[in-house]
């Protein structure tokens, strides 16, 4: 692709004015015009993310609008016609670019139904299903920095697409040019004539009506066991539906972060609205500080991860880690089901692959089956899909990510940080009435199971050759394999791109797994190092866990395998 003739050709046909600033802006900055237009802005299984501004590799009307009729022809041809569920968060941009959607789908003759208001992940998921449509698109770029904004696409199930159903829209939308074939319409004018149609308020009632099904100990909280809880939505789309599920479940000491309430898709007071990090989840903490409560939450903009911290006894606040609170919620929900004699037969739960194994442990416990899938949401999704197809989704109980991402029910196919918001204020009321905190409780299980100690380092590749390096480094690796990490010799390795284990003594035998650019090194003292760039940026993921018998010594081993990991790579 001629990066310097699509921006001439982008300068000549582009109508909206302030991207037609934007392109004069950058005249005769070839690095800039390399990065806007050596390509398209990829698409994939998670539909997709960039930058706002002018150009074929970034998010704007123009490669929203060519996305849109690909997904339009493919709805078409495949369905023979159909429906798509449309929803956005708070992002620059999110409603317009939904609403193109919307009229696009609808000048191509496939029926649209969008939320009125921007509404999150869980609840787009929830209406592809509940609608029976064919598809979905939710306009959101997660937990990205402000000046991003994304497309992600939903299949039948309500599950993000599949690698063969992604490849067979990119096909139709590789056929279109930005600028001509694309049919559109007024928007409003197809809301009139019924093309487009705003999903109904009882399509979000039945939602949190199902969320209702999902409490494992629904009497709480007991009046006298009553907790009160700090919340943010870091200015996204979770403040009404999480609000509303925790008013359901009689929670009414919730305090919400006022700087951090409203939807604002600059996300003034954390740039990087991710609720890891300590920069997003700051000013909770501080009115933490002052309110006192039992549960801080945070979710991102889509409202699909959830970040929490609880208190501890001097009154201070502890956050917890993505695998934490997977661990955490994992048992209750394990431990409340049995006990309630409610637990279904051969249970299900999933994590992914770089998830704390720590769960396989607590799940064998209660004689629940652990089934471990590749990174990516759609893949505990495609497990509910098999159990549904075989009459059997009841038997899925909790689902996890260490991103941050829970899901519990077989009615959303993707994270619902508005569930998880509901079950971790459960378990902290729960844990009151028993006289013990969620902290203490973790505590035990580490006693119980080990001292499991997990980091998740990520490592930039900037620049239009990101990809590439990284791509690049993966290959290195697989040419040239690792014999030891941090002076521990590798005994097994997992080469997920080949589909292939091989054992200490050389022994090769088949992973059953899609395969992905992901290496796993498990090292002789049980320790496991885990190498794959990141699917939604451009940056390498490193994730280093250890288990030793305290929590001392794993943070001790913990960073000596980051170190001896980047030493390897030559990664800083």
């Amino acid at each position: 692709m001629d990066a310097f003739a699509e921006y001439s050709r982008w300068l000549e046909n582009v109508k909206d004015e302030s991207l037609l600033e934007d392109l004069r802006s950058i005249e005769g900055n070839e690095e800039e015009i390399r990065g806007r237009f050596h390509e398209h802005l990829s698409f994939g299984t998670a539909g997709m993310r960039g930058v706002l501004q002018a150009g074929s590799n970034r998010m704007n009307i123009y490669t929203v609008g060519r996305a849109t009729q690909g997904l339009a022809d493919y709805i078409n041809e495949v369905y023979g016609g159909g429906a798509v569920a449309v929803s956005y968060d708070s992002r620059i941009m999110s409603e317009e670019f939904a609403h193109e959607t919307a009229s696009i789908l609808a000048a191509n003759g496939v029926k649209a139904y969008i939320y009125s208001r921007l509404m999150p992940v869980p609840m787009l998921s929830y209406a592809v299903r509940e609608l029976k449509c064919q598809a979905g698109v939710m306009v959101t770029a997660s937990h990205n920095p402000s000046q991003y904004n994304g497309y992600k696409v939903y299949g039948s199930d309500g599950c993000q697409l599949t690698d063969d159903d992604a490849d067979a829209v990119l096909r139709r939308i590789q056929k279109h040019d930005y600028f001509s074939g694309i049919k559109n319409m007024d928007f409003d004018k197809a809301v009139s004539e019924g093309l487009v149609e705003f999903i109904a308020k009882k399509v979000c009632e039945s939602y949190y009506s199902d969320l209702m099904t999902c409490r494992i100990n629904p009497e709480i909280p007991l009046k006298k066991h009553n907790i009160s809880v700090v919340y943010t939505p870091l200015n996204g789309a979770g403040n009404e539906p999480v609000r509303r599920v925790l008013e359901m479940c009689g929670y009414d000491k919730v305090t919400v972060v006022p700087e951090q309430e409203n939807p604002d898709g600059n996300f003034p007071t954390c740039p990087y609205p991710n609720p890891e990090t300590d920069e997003a989840r700051r000013l909770g903490l501080e009115l933490s500080a002052k309110v006192n409560p039992d549960v801080f939450i945070a979710t991102d903009p889509d409202a699909d991860r959830v970040g929490v911290a609880f208190r501890e006894k001097d009154g201070s606040y502890r956050s917890l880690t993505g695998n934490e609170a997977g661990i955490l919620m994992l048992d209750y929900i394990l431990k409340g089901l049995t006990e309630n004699g409610k637990l279904p037969e051969n249970a299900v739960v999933c994590r992914s692959i770089v998830s704390s194994s720590m769960a396989d442990e607590i799940a064998a416990n209660y004689g629940a089956e652990m089934r471990t899938v590749l990174t990516g949401f759609k893949y505990i999704g495609e497990q509910i899909l098999l159990l549904e197809q075989a009459g059997e989704e009841n038997r899925f109980v909790f689902g996890f990510e260490e991103s941050c991402g829970y899901l519990g029910g077989s009615f959303v196919r993707d994270k619902d940080g508005v569930y998880a918001c509901m079950i971790l204020c459960e378990l902290t009321s729960y844990y009151k009435s028993k006289g013990t905190t969620p902290l203490e409780v973790l505590d035990q299980l580490y006693d119980k199971y080990g001292y499991y100690r997990h980091k998740v380092d990520n490592v930039a590749f900037p620049g239009a050759d990101g990809v590439d390096n990284m791509k690049a480094l993966t290959a290195a690796l697989r040419k040239d394999p690792l014999t030891e990490i941090a002076g521990f010799k590798i005994v097994e390795t997992d080469d997920i791109m080949k589909k292939e284990h091989t054992a200490e003594d050389g022994t090769v035998t088949p992973i059953d797994l899609p395969a992905a650019d992901v290496l796993i090194y498990t090292l002789e003292n049980g320790a496991k190092v885990i190498v794959r760039p990141s699917g939604t940026e451009p940056k390498m993921k490193l994730y280093l866990s250890a288990k030793e018998d305290s929590a001392e010594k794993s943070d001790i081993l913990v960073g000596k395998l980051e170190e001896g990991i980047k030493e390897a790579t030559g990664l800083k």
